[in-house]
């Protein structure tokens, strides 16, 4: 009975697609509105979306402008098992609603601010409920405290990879050495510095690292994206995110206007910074006014996307893929498994084959030939980088449009219309085990937040509220 069950399990770990995985994918597949459901789109074919913690350490040490929490974040104290107890019940959530594999981030406020050990629980929980978790931070912390999350107390990895995402922009005040830079070209030695860490981490102790870099952009720093991406190239960061600013959180930060800033126009200054078109409309992530997102193959001086929207051979590649192998996550996966779910995934479709292999010489091809590729590789200069761009929508849209989304009425206003069009497309979610929901980030951070920060207020004051101090006063 033990060899029978075993063998079970094997098969179930090296199956191509896991059965919960595929349920949660048709189920979203299913919930998502017609207009989204495109031969590019990616939720419910490819995966279920992110997923994000809430509530878990609101606090920040940084000032922003603006800033998606509420006004009460930073009068919660942090607590590490507050913080472990509720990331573990969020994660558990996901676990049951969403499947066992999929990409969470670890947020809130600044995650430094949390104890090393209790940062590294709250990982393990994430990890423990088939998570791979990236860590949100402002990246203001020392090698030291990198060292004391990723090393137990014998000095010995806690994980073989870790994920960070360092948010670096202009608008944040009071980092060290950069208290109110006059622009981003004063935060690159604090970029590179935030990279080189992972590279010695990697160096020291063998530890393999995914990094991020995020910036939010506003009317203040938008012609400089262009000059940030190409700073940025040139770090060994994976990929590079922009936000552009909405009216969301604290409205005491909220000085420009926003809605200069399109989700087109921080495109295009990407491609500008990138000395070349990154074309996205290969895949989607949901909404397409929410989220553009690109592949590229890049060998330190060219890159290369890593689909041609306008090749019909990588269309018809990408959409038979899609068809027969959507779903296959190898993220912190042990190599004997992804080798196996490919192997068995390739037996099941001996025909897809040839088609990786066409598709990977017109890539190399693109590329500068199996040349440059090699000398790439065999130099450490050949790597992926990931261009995002998440377009967060304004609080005075999102409440009233959840709010009739939650009595299932469709509003006859186009623009809560359309807001609530991009909120059933939502590619970020956030799970509240206490109610069995899962809420869009945007509803999160526009109609929840509050009321959840005020009894966190309470529940973890900055000052612990004593006994004696709690009893009433003759």
């Amino acid at each position: 009975m033990k060899i029978a069950a075993l063998l079970r399990s094997v098969e179930l770990l090296t199956r191509p697609v896991h059965p919960e995985s595929r349920a949660a994918m048709d189920q979203r597949w299913a919930g998502l509105p017609g207009h989204v459901k495109t031969p590019a789109q990616l939720l419910g074919r490819s995966a279920v979306g992110c997923e994000g913690t809430h509530g878990v350490f609101p606090k920040c040490n940084l000032t922003c402008s603006p800033c998606y929490h509420s006004a009460d974040a930073n009068k919660v104290r942090i607590d590490g098992e507050h913080t472990i107890t509720a990331v573990t019940q969020q994660m558990e959530f996901l676990r049951r609603v969403r499947g066992p594999r999929a990409h969470a981030q670890l947020i809130g406020g600044e995650v430094s601010l949390l104890p090393a050990n209790d940062h590294a629980a709250a990982l393990q929980a994430m990890h423990a409920n088939g998570r791979e978790p990236m860590s949100m931070t402002h990246g203001d912390f020392d090698y030291d405290y990198l060292l004391d999350v990723v090393l137990d107390d014998e000095g010995r990895p806690r994980f073989r990879k870790v994920s960070f995402a360092a948010h670096f922009d202009s608008l944040m005040r009071g980092r060290r050495g950069a208290v109110r830079p006059r622009n981003e070209a004063e935060l690159n030695p604090f970029r590179a510095r935030f990279a080189e860490m992972f590279v010695a981490l990697k160096h020291d102790h063998g530890v393999s690292s995914y990094i991020a870099h995020n910036m939010t952009v506003t009317p203040a720093n938008v012609d400089q994206v262009a000059e940030v991406t190409h700073a940025v190239l040139g770090m060994p960061y994976d990929m590079l995110s922009f936000q552009p600013a909405a009216y969301i959180g604290d409205d005491r930060r909220w000085s420009e206007d926003f809605e200069e800033i399109t989700i087109d126009a921080v495109w295009s200054r990407i491609e500008a910074g990138a000395g070349q078109p990154i074309p996205w409309q290969g895949t989607q992530f949901g909404d397409t006014r929410c989220n553009r997102t690109a592949v590229a193959l890049s060998t330190g001086s060219v890159l290369t996307p890593l689909l041609d929207p306008d090749d019909p051979r990588d269309l018809a590649a990408r959409d038979r893929l899609l068809n027969h192998h959507g779903g296959m996550y190898f993220g912190g996966t042990p190599a004997w498994i992804v080798g196996t779910k490919i192997l068995r995934a390739l037996l099941a479709h001996p025909d897809d084959l040839p088609v990786i292999v066409s598709f990977a010489r017109r890539l190399v091809r693109r590329a500068g030939g199996l040349g440059a590729v090699a000398s790439a590789a065999w130099s450490r200069r050949l790597s992926f980088k990931t261009f995002v761009v998440h377009n967060f929508m304004d609080a005075a849209d999102v409440a009233p449009a959840w709010a009739l989304m939650e009595r299932g009425v469709t509003s006859a206003d186009p623009k809560i219309r359309e807001t609530q069009e991009r909120l059933g497309s939502c590619m970020y979610a956030m799970s509240h085990p206490e109610t069995g929901r899962l809420v869009p980030a945007c509803v999160q951070h526009s109609s929840l937040d509050a009321a959840e920060n005020a009894g966190l207020r309470k529940m973890l004051p900055l000052r612990p509220v004593t006994p004696a101090a709690a009893e009433p006063q003759p």
